[in-house]
């Protein structure tokens, strides 16, 4: 008999899979001069946040589909306005990285995540040094190194604005943690875009100005509603594919299917984008790359195990936390940082995708890591 639960966890993999892939190669295809020819990143990302902001406007104060949580005045400046500058940062540079260097070789970049957040969380006290883990961290680095050394089409200018939106989301990451477990706050999805994506327009308001604005009053600008309302609605749709992921799988899943999801993006942009070549370097590095990011995933999750929930069933776990959070709107302590014991919970930075600019649920990941200990992205 066909166990519809699992069918259904699949199909929401699935969903998000396609989602992922989709939006980054629809970003590559609006911002490429050989293609749509929109070159103008930080517009696309405002575009991006004012629908999604909206939409989640509509969600929580209309529909009322989703409490709002209790944000003082203190928590959103300290808190939420330090995150949205460093996530409004991470896709800004994120994004004109498109302009300059293939697809598959951002993907190949973005294997450099964990290393960055690793020294990040060690310098931000939110991580402790280990040896195993810092050899991880090498062999991601000597991998991504080959693989760089092999791209036939290496940008200088790509590169750099590749890892500096790394660098950012990796402190994004980190301060996340840090503010969060001070305040006690805690977000899922749709709050986190109602609270974030409108700051994050804010932020990129400014360099808008200076940068691009000047830049579309003189050039013939291709402007198609149906387009960027697509690409947003995908955007859209991707968080909250991820709100599905993350409450019906755990940390190991949700890491196996990013896995997954960036060798059949790979595979994918050369096939959409044929000006994109991978040589055999660049397989050899990004698998070197990969297999350390493998093993570090697997000394995270068994680091995070935790003790068996109560023998309820995945439905009603997940059911029992929904009403909890739709009848309360308390601040809530969550456990989002590594423990004296070492444990961690799930995080939604393990997706490692374009547009996931999610605050954990310290409630809805620790559901997933614990009923089934599995793993996904990223963007």
């Amino acid at each position: 008999m066909i166990n519809k639960a699992l069918v259904l966890t699949y199909f929401y993999l699935l969903i998000y899979i396609l989602l992922s892939s989709g939006v980054i190669l629809y970003n590559k295809w609006v911002l490429s001069p050989k293609y749509f020819n929109f070159p103008f990143p930080i517009t696309l990302t405002m575009i991006h946040m004012a629908f999604s902001g909206l939409v989640a406007f509509f969600l929580i104060r209309v529909f009322k589909v989703v409490a709002p949580v209790k944000m003082t005045f203190e928590i959103y400046a300290t808190c939420v306005v330090p995150i949205s500058a460093f996530f409004a940062s991470s896709l800004w540079f994120g994004n004109t990285a498109y302009l300059h260097i293939s697809v598959a070789f951002i993907q190949m970049l973005k294997a450099l995540m964990p290393v960055a957040t690793f020294f990040m969380g060690v310098m931000c006290g939110t991580d402790k040094p280990r040896c195993d883990v810092f050899l991880n961290m090498v062999l991601v680095s000597v991998g991504v190194v080959i693989s760089s050394y092999g791209e036939i089409h290496f940008n200088i200018v790509g590169t750099v604005y590749q890892v500096t939106g790394i660098l950012a989301e990796a402190l994004r990451l980190v301060l996340t943690q840090v503010l969060l477990q001070k305040t006690g706050l805690t977000l899922n999805p749709i709050t986190s875009l109602y609270y974030i994506a409108p700051c994050s327009f804010v932020f990129l308001f400014v360099p808008w100005c200076l940068l691009e604005k000047p830049a579309m009053e003189v050039s013939q600008i291709q402007f198609n509603f149906w387009i960027f309302f697509s690409n947003a609605l995908c955007a859209l749709a991707l968080n909250l594919s991820i709100f599905l992921v993350i409450g019906r799988t755990g940390a190991v899943t949700v890491r196996v299917a990013g896995v997954l999801k960036d060798w059949i993006l790979i595979a994918l942009s050369t096939v959409v984008f044929p000006e994109s070549t991978i040589t055999g370097l660049n397989i050899i590095g990004y698998a070197i790359a990969l297999c350390a990011v493998v093993m570090y995933n697997y000394i995270k999750v068994k680091d995070g195990r935790a003790p068996q929930l109560p023998s309820d069933s995945i439905q009603e776990r997940l059911t029992k936390d929904w009403k909890f959070e739709k009848k309360s709107s308390d601040i809530f302590i969550p456990n989002i940082s590594n423990d004296a014991n070492g444990g961690s919970n799930f995080n939604s930075s393990e997706l490692n995708d374009e547009e996931v600019p999610l605050i954990s649920s310290s409630r809805l990941s620790h559901i997933g890591h614990q009923l089934s200990n599995c793993s996904s992205q990223r963007s």
